[in-house]
């Protein structure tokens, strides 16, 4: 009776063992397919262009001339001169120190008439203002693909006085500039601007508007 109960035992173990060695090359198959598959991620090799990029200076100081044409009004347009010295208190902000001349024409009512309303000494127009300015936009152009330079385009806003026709007249200047960065000291400028203030030389007071279009060049220092 033991035998006997061995012998079914053993069959028992025999067949199982028989049984998992047939299935275990599918299990083994179907553990592989449901393995995750590596993806395979085309790594795009883009080449840069290396190129030269202008650096403003350190220093904050920028110092320069100007000129251009402002038309004063009522008294034709003409040539216009001056200085400017700027301090860079932030990346975006500035203030302006400026001086300009330029020599006003006869008026129209001059001309009709053959008189004069003022001197040849009062035509000289001379300013000064003090401004703020803003960087509105700061970006780069690209010449050809290895060389980049510096440019703001900005707003510009201050008052000041205006010696003109024997009389100083208070002064408010707004308008707008675009700086190019020629190189890391060297900036050049394109700029205008108008130049408000009240006279009286026709007869009654009026506000004037005289607007001025400059080009200069400056330096940091």
């Amino acid at each position: 009776m033991e035998s006997r109960v061995w012998r079914v035992l053993l069959s028992k173990t025999l067949y199982i063992i028989i049984g998992f060695a047939f299935f275990m090359p599918s299990i083994s198959f179907a553990v592989e397919v449901l393995k995750p598959q590596e993806s395979s991620v085309i790594q795009p090799e883009v080449k840069r262009n290396e190129f030269k990029e202008s650096k403003i200076d350190t220093e904050n100081f920028e110092l320069g001339f100007y000129t251009g044409f402002m038309s004063v009004e009522d008294f034709g347009t003409n040539t216009v001169y001056g200085l400017r010295l700027a301090y860079h208190i932030t990346e975006d902000i500035f203030v302006e120190a400026a001086y300009g001349t330029t020599t006003a024409d006869r008026t129209s009512f001059e001309r009709l008439n053959n008189v004069s309303l003022i001197t040849d000494a009062q035509r000289e127009l001379t300013y000064y203002n003090v401004s703020f300015g803003y960087n509105l936009f700061m970006g780069e152009v690209f010449f050809g693909r290895s060389t980049a330079f510096n440019t703001a385009l900005y707003i510009i806003a201050g008052g000041g006085s205006t010696e003109f026709a024997g009389d100083d007249r208070f002064t408010m200047n707004y308008g707008m500039g675009y700086r190019f960065l020629s190189s890391d000291w060297l900036a050049m400028h394109l700029d205008v601007r108008d130049h408000v203030f009240d006279i009286d030389l026709l007869g009654q007071t009026k506000t004037a508007h005289n607007f001025e279009l400059t080009i200069g060049a400056t330096i940091f220092f």
